[in-house]
């Protein structure tokens, strides 16, 4: 392989590297998780892309757009796991208990993905750009919830757990299972 060969392969240029916008992306949230909204630049998310600077502000000229492909991707991804772990419960499913291992899992096995997501959702509230993928984020786990049970029930569950997952990783220590279960046995009551 040559010189030239070599270093478009390793940079992953042009169409040989379709995915570089849709990684950078999730770059964003990688350094919002692991240093916080303060330390996205992009500077960071090009080391954390292992991408040229260039490619970051090519693709997202300021912050603000760097925020808001960041805040869908991380919403894109977040409903597509819940709707994996969806399709993996069982049709008879105790919904409490599932529900409390949804939660425990994201506060404490996916911890800082989660406080990314919601430093992202929260900047929604400063950011009336952002609001329409974050309102897009609660009404598509509310669907799934409602898909459940009914649509009270769904919406409620769902901000239920938004709820819980947000006051977990403002603590320091995960709420007890029992506690977290006895919340949702509440809801789900006839």
């Amino acid at each position: 392989m040559t010189t030239q060969e070599t270093a478009t392969r390793r940079r992953g240029r042009g169409p040989n590297d379709p995915d570089r916008r849709n990684r950078i992306a999730r770059a964003a949230i990688s350094v919002i998780a692991d240093r916080g909204i303060g330390a996205l630049t992009h500077r960071a998310v090009a080391a954390e892309a292992g991408v040229p600077l260039g490619s970051t502000t090519y693709h997202f000229a300021t912050l603000d757009d760097l925020i808001a492909v960041a805040l869908d991707e991380a919403a894109r991804l977040n409903v597509a796991a819940l709707r994996e772990w969806d399709a993996a419960l069982e049709s008879d499913t105790d919904l409490a208990s599932a529900l409390t291992d949804l939660v425990l899992d994201s506060v404490t096995q996916q911890r800082a993905s989660t406080i990314a997501e919601y430093n992202l959702y929260a900047l929604a509230l400063q950011r009336p750009d952002l609001r329409g993928a974050a309102v897009a984020w609660d009404n598509a786990l509310a669907e799934l919830f409602v898909a459940r049970t009914d649509p009270l029930t769904g919406r409620m569950i769902a901000m239920l757990t938004c709820g819980l997952m947000m006051q977990a990783v403002l603590g320091d220590t995960p709420p007890h299972r029992d506690d977290v279960e006895a919340l949702y046995r509440r809801a789900l009551q006839d």
